[in-house]
């Protein structure tokens, strides 16, 4: 691999792992936040808890980088991140999600270059590794999307995401 390739793989990779660690970190926020009956509780009949959403996305985050990056077979039941109703504490969860998450951030720091850019049939769709990971990093995010703003229903509050940080430096040239 020449410099190049390793400076953009390794810049890609980096960057990726940020934006996962930005969805758990926002997550973790949301959760010392809510109630045990809180992340069970859906806003309608045709939306998710947020626990649900925590072992969807731990699904998820298994099967694409964990399984299909990781080449280890895939054992994902996703009807069942979706039907849970009870059986796993805030903490549990929390758990869970930080352990997934830290298995895939160990995947795809590892993934070779070969890794990256193979092809590979993943829920019945086909991306490279680098698909894989964007996919990831894009479902991840748009799931905490969703569970910030069930958050700020149920709790009625500003969540802080970026509390300190000034949003309105304007870009340097």
């Amino acid at each position: 691999m020449s410099p190049m390739e390793k400076e953009i793989k390794n810049e890609f990779i980096k960057n990726s792992i940020y934006r996962m660690e930005e969805s758990t970190r926002m997550i973790q926020i949301c959760f010392k936040e809510l109630s045990e009956e809180q992340v069970w509780e859906k806003p309608n009949k045709s939306s998710n808890s947020i626990a649900n959403l925590i072992l969807h996305l731990c699904g998820n985050i298994t099967q694409y980088i964990i399984s299909s990056l990781g080449e280890v077979k895939d054992t994902r039941e996703r009807e069942k991140e979706f039907l849970t109703t009870e059986g796993y504490t805030k903490d549990q969860l929390l758990q869970i999600l930080l352990d997934t998450v830290e298995k895939a951030k160990a995947v795809i720091q590892g993934a070779s270059k070969d890794r990256l850019i193979k092809e590979r049939a993943v829920q019945g769709f086909n991306f490279s590794g680098i698909g894989v990971i964007l996919h990831v990093v894009e479902h991840y995010s748009y799931h905490t999307g969703q569970i910030a703003f069930w958050s700020k229903i149920l709790k009625n509050k500003d969540l802080g995401f970026y509390d300190g940080v000034n949003l309105t430096i304007k870009n340097k040239k």
